[in-house]
């Protein structure tokens, strides 16, 4: 029988990495401690799951027109797991790897794991014991860790899958360089994260109140592009896609925002809304109701892929490597 699922704590505890500094290019001053706690609470975002689901089977999509054969794969950001079974059926002789900043994710994501393994091992158990043996893989494993501090070797991987996780994270050129580090010469990075577009009517809805950030200012798909390049990815390919969400009241539709992570931002506004306030942003929100009487959402989808390179050589077929001047 195979081992059952354990999340590992990489450093003294997941809330002890120091946040990294929000002063980096293109950076959002992003609590970093307080997003690992929203998502820490699974029952507080499983409402907005529909959303990641949907982005996966999206990039599944892209990623079978990419002719892989990874040994070692990495879903970055794998929440409660609903990717890993699906990457590990797509590569069945691959070790799959799950890394979550949130250590409560990654006990439903180990739980959902037992599950799975208790019912295949029902299901096959009488079969395993006449072989004599027990199913070959081992399953995916899980740890709990900073993308920009990850706990693996250098060329430890062939391909880094993240979905809608990077934007949670105030430095995205550090954790590209981080994800280029880890993975093997011609391993393929892919990723989806929200573009500036996303929640724009709440955006829009609260400006009647304060000028107060109340979302995170997303990354452009170009400038993520450049992110790449810098970090010594090749010809990295971006597109994106708007996706609308429709709901019944503003009630329902600011839930699903706090569901989705709400406000990380250390300049956020600390104060509760008054009751007139709060009624004005209720307004706000009626008044954009479309002809069906519903209430839009917008979430720009941002999709990526980029290879770790070949190193380039010299004439003579001398390496050429890059120094990096090393952060404080």
């Amino acid at each position: 029988m195979r081992p059952l699922p354990t999340v590992v704590l990489l450093s003294p505890s997941p809330m002890s990495l120091p946040p990294p500094s929000a002063s980096a290019k293109l950076s959002a001053p992003i609590d970093l401690p307080l997003v690992r706690r929203r998502f820490g609470r699974p029952q507080r975002v499983a409402e907005s799951d529909f959303l990641r689901r949907e982005v996966s089977a999206r990039m599944q999509e892209r990623l079978a027109l990419v002719k892989i054969a990874p040994r070692e794969v990495l879903d970055a950001g794998c929440g409660e797991g609903a990717d890993l079974p699906v990457l590990q059926k797509r590569y069945p002789e691959a070790q799959v790897i799950g890394i979550d900043g949130a250590y409560g994710m990654l006990a439903v994501a180990a739980e959902h794991q037992r599950g799975a393994q208790s019912a295949m091992n029902r299901l096959f158990g009488s079969i395993n014991k006449w072989l004599g043996s027990g199913p070959a893989a081992n399953g995916p494993q899980l740890a709990c860790a900073d993308f920009a501090r990850l706990p693996l070797a250098a060329n430890a991987l062939d391909l880094v899958w993240s979905n809608l996780a990077l934007h949670w994270h105030p430095q995205p050129d550090r954790v590209f360089a981080e994800w280029r580090r880890v993975l093997r010469v011609e391993g393929l990075l892919m990723f989806s994260c929200f573009g500036p577009d996303t929640l724009r009517e709440v955006r829009s809805a609260f400006e009647s109140i304060d000028l107060a950030p109340h979302t995170l200012p997303f990354v452009d798909m170009h400038d993520f592009g450049d992110m790449l390049v810098n970090a010594g990815f090749s010809t990295p390919v971006m597109d994106m896609e708007t996706i609308t969400v429709t709901y019944e009241t503003p009630q329902r539709l600011l839930e699903d925002v706090r569901a989705w992570g709400g406000n990380p931002l250390e300049t956020r506004r600390r104060s509760m809304l008054s009751r007139n306030q709060y009624q004005r942003l209720l307004a706000a929100l009626e008044s954009m109701r479309n002809r069906d009487g519903k209430i839009p959402l917008t979430f720009e989808v941002v999709y990526g892929h980029a290879f770790r390179p070949v190193p380039k050589t010299t004439a003579a077929g001398e390496s050429i490597i890059r120094f990096e001047r090393p952060s404080r």
